[in-house]
This record gives C-alpha cells, structure tokens and sequence, in this order.
C-alpha cells in the first residue's frame, strides 16, 4: 500500500476522529447514529495513521506531495 494521504488530510481526518469520539463519550450523539459516528471515527483514525485511504484508490486521488524521482 502506498501512502496516499498528506499531512493536512491526516490531521484534519485525526481532529474530526477524536471530535466524534469525545461527542459520543459526553453523551451529545448516542443511539444508532452515535455507534455509526464512532465507526466512523475508528475508520478514520486508522486511515490517518497508515497515510492510505482506499476509497481514494477508484478515484485516483492523491492528497500527498509526489516524490522527486
């Protein structure tokens, strides 16, 4: 798997993750929508810390820098 995520599409995608989780623990989300948030947050967080994001991959996107060859 080749990174396919930049910098800012990481942290910004780790921020939004621990935003969820932390709405979700206070108790400001909470039933079905709230599990679904936090899968969403798992998902996100795990992305972000790979730098890959397979949804990227149909679309041909890359948010990282390319690398002088």
């Amino acid at each position: 798997m080749k990174k396919n995520m930049g910098n800012l599409d990481r942290t910004l995608r780790f921020v939004i993750a621990a935003a969820l989780i932390a709405l979700y623990y206070n108790g400001t989300i909470s039933g079905m929508l709230g599990i679904v948030l936090v899968v969403l947050a798992i998902v996100f967080f795990l992305t972000s810390f790979m730098g890959f994001c397979p949804l990227y991959l149909p679309f041909g996107i890359k948010t990282c820098k390319a690398k002088k060859e």
